[in-house]
């Protein structure tokens, strides 16, 4: 498999860890379970452990110095249609999505295909905080922190085969947990797919935390994905299969709209959206709009994916 080069942002853009400094005494009180857990024998392939390590990460080398969205915000305003249409049904209905036992299919094209659990998933990484802008392509935008590892990292361990060019992802289907699948708004199960360079990239990341806790359910816990130059749509939750394939997949709201929702979804004010103009965004806890950036500001790090590229009509 062909390796990749991506440059490396500038190191300034560090979200200040004072941010952050009420989480210092809720790691300090978890240090003790750490030590315990860390003993042989002691809760034996319990997800506990994975769900500690949430709590205590480094800062990622990819971050952005802006003000946060107010947690609350972030958790309560969002978009995950198995729970419903409207903003506030996630959080509503996605209690009652049991996360624990989970597991990931591993498939397609690689040499170790196989389902494995969410601790075996997690085991090797080392997880970090990655602080990314979010932008949505009905025009709003977030600032999250991020706790989770590089897809890459994950695709590396299973050995895509040289007929690998694309990823597809797909998210759990379940109606009896997630009443929107009950209605016919997309065809179930969600799925969505990147270009292997594309989820190669370090800015890539799958995530099982954000604000140093773990997923809420209603923002795609246990496991989903975050690709930051991309519109929100991309970023696939509560993940239960990843498949290397050789020809592109179509993603479900490209399948449904094809006009509105193409497979690139980069994040491109050029190119409007047909029902929301793509200039200018809302950023949440914001008053006003502000101008979109180019691939939400993450230009530098990756308009070499799609040098010589259409990027209007590859939308």
């Amino acid at each position: 498999m062909a390796r990749y080069r991506y440059p490396v942002p500038p190191s300034h853009e560090i979200t200040p860890r004072e941010l952050y400094a009420q989480r210092r005494r809720f790691m300090k009180q978890a240090a003790v379970v750490l030590g315990a857990a860390a003993l042989p024998g002691l809760f034996p392939g319990s997800a506990l452990a994975w769900r500690d390590r949430v709590s205590d990460v480094a800062p990622g080398r990819f971050n952005t110095d802006e003000a946060l969205t107010d947690r609350e915000t972030a958790t309560s305003y969002n978009n995950f249609f198995e729970f419903g249409t409207g903003k506030e049904d996630p959080k509503r209905h996605a209690q009652q999505l049991r996360t624990d036992p989970w597991s990931v299919r591993i498939e397609g094209e690689v040499d170790r295909p196989g389902v494995y659990t969410l601790e075996d998933i997690l085991k090797p990484h080392d997880l970090e905080e990655r602080i990314y802008r979010l932008r949505c392509v009905e025009a709003w935008s977030m600032v999250i922190p991020w706790v989770g590892f590089p897809l890459g990292d994950l695709l590396r361990r299973f050995e895509p085969t040289s007929r690998a060019r694309f990823v597809e992802l797909e998210t759990l289907h379940d109606p009896e947990q997630m009443p929107g699948q009950r209605r016919d708004i997309l065809d179930w199960p969600y799925r969505e797919g990147l270009r292997l360079d594309e989820a190669m990239h370090p800015l890539t990341l799958l995530a099982v935390g954000m604000y140093g806790e773990v997923l809420p359910n209603q923002n795609g816990a246990p496991l989903r994905l975050v690709v930051p130059w991309k519109y929100g749509f991309k970023s696939i939750k509560s993940i239960v299969a990843i498949r290397l394939v050789e020809d592109q997949p179509v993603g479900s709201w490209e399948a449904s709209q094809p006009r509105e929702y193409g497979f690139y979804a980069n994040v491109n004010p050029n190119v409007r959206h047909p029902r929301w103009h793509q200039a200018t965004e809302r950023r949440l806890g914001e008053r006003g709009r502000r101008r979109t950036l180019m691939f939400n500001g993450y230009e530098e790090q990756v308009a070499a994916l799609y040098t010589g590229m259409d990027l209007e009509k590859h939308f």
